[in-house]
């Protein structure tokens, strides 16, 4: 900072040398270019993330009916909607956006305290100052100087590590359903021929294996996300700074948080450009949820059974049943049907072998998946309607370099 305020005097003429830098110290000016940079990221991934949220929430409405395994613990669960999964992704991506919009409203603002944050040498101009200086920038301007309460900094840093986090779970989602074994969605990587031959993929590629095309979006989003925990640890841990102004914690901050902002936005960026190109294949999705067997109903039809044979009887029923499928090979209707003793008590409550037949129906085992699609639609298009959509500069009109 004093090379660049020397730097800065030789161009000014006259006694207006004398106020370049007047009244500020180094920390001023880090500080409130760290904000303007925040500023700038902040803006920048939430573009892309507004377009993201665009994208999944079209997925979810346009697949709200499209069945498909749902899975937990990373083994087959029930049925679920691809159009429900694309919503929960929605929901995430929205509190992202949220949490940006409050950051750059309410956590960023300018830095001007002087040496020891008390503007004592501008002779009681100091408040007045630090407003037009903040003025100028487009900046908050607090109350006080924050030399040594970096609050806004963690708090700008938690904004950006929310939008990693939110992303992660697309990608994550995207990486395993992607799967050849799965092959439920796609990333839309688009062929191109350079020397108009035969076509190869854009991207995405093995240089080892020609026929692979990886899930590289979703790849590099998790490549990010991964890494901001750690630097965000970092930046929680420089806020212990001593009286006035810090030893070592306030410059354990600059790599961490411009790094911070670096990969949020890379994230977002590949965020927008994943969930915009994704490619769903429906049939794939009912060929997985059919090679199932019927064990993703066996919930449903424990529950039908249970007010035949009471809960614990059915639920070893059902699953005495879905050990013999599996070991025949027969459809679990089928094994359930010819079990011992059952067809009798079936005639006695007068349940048929149609209602089991019912039971065993995915698309009656939905609950409330298409309300939860309607449920977040009506709060995204809400949220997107009261969101600012651009930010200005007062003293400067649109598409001008600040």
């Amino acid at each position: 900072m004093p090379g660049l305020a020397r730097a800065l005097t030789r161009r000014v003429s006259g006694s207006a040398a004398g106020a370049v830098h007047r009244g500020a110290t180094s920390q001023d000016i880090l500080d409130t270019a760290a904000m303007l940079l925040a500023r700038a990221a902040i803006d920048a991934a939430k573009a892309d993330l507004e377009r993201a949220a665009a994208a999944a929430a079209a997925l979810a409405d346009a697949h709200r009916g499209t069945l498909m395994i749902g899975r937990t613990l990373l083994q087959q669960a029930i049925p679920v909607t691809f159009g429900v999964v694309a919503a929960g992704w929605l929901a995430g991506l929205d509190a992202a956006i949220d949490g940006l919009t409050r950051a750059r409203e309410t956590r960023l603002a300018v830095q001007f305290g002087g040496a020891a944050g008390t503007l004592a040498s501008l002779d009681g101009h100091g408040t007045r100052v630090k407003a037009l200086f903040a003025d100028e920038l487009g900046l908050p301007d607090p109350p006080l100087p924050w030399h040594t309460e970096r609050l806004r900094v963690i708090d700008v840093a938690v904004a950006m590590a929310r939008v990693t986090a939110a992303l992660s779970k697309v990608a994550r989602d995207v990486t395993l359903l992607s799967q050849t074994e799965v092959a439920e969605v796609s990333e839309g990587a688009g062929t191109e021929s350079p020397d108009g031959g035969v076509s190869v993929p854009r991207r995405g590629g093995s240089s080892a294996m020609p026929n692979k095309v990886n899930p590289v979006a979703a790849v590099a989003i998790l490549g990010c996300a991964k890494q901001v925990p750690g630097l965000l640890a970092t930046l929680v841990a420089s806020a212990e700074q001593e009286h006035q102004r810090a030893a070592g914690a306030w410059h354990a901050e600059w790599q961490p948080f411009g790094d911070v902002l670096r990969l949020a936005g890379s994230a977002a960026a590949w965020g927008s450009d994943l969930l915009g190109g994704l490619q769903v294949d429906t049939a794939k999705m009912a060929a997985n949820l059919a090679v199932a067997g019927g064990f993703p109903m066996a919930e449903r039809v424990t529950a039908l059974l249970r007010n035949v044979l009471g809960g614990p009887q059915a639920h070893d029923l059902v699953a005495s049943a879905a050990a013999r499928s599996t070991s025949s090979g027969l459809p679990l209707r089928d094994v359930l049907l010819a079990s011992p003793g059952l067809e009798e008590r079936l005639k006695e409550t007068g349940i048929t072998a149609d209602q089991i037949e019912a039971a065993l129906d995915p698309a009656g085992y939905l609950g409330a998946s298409d309300d939860f699609v309607s449920a977040a639609l009506e709060a995204h298009h809400a949220h997107a309607h009261e969101r600012p959509r651009t930010h200005q500069h007062p003293h400067r009109g649109e598409g001008e370099t600040p």
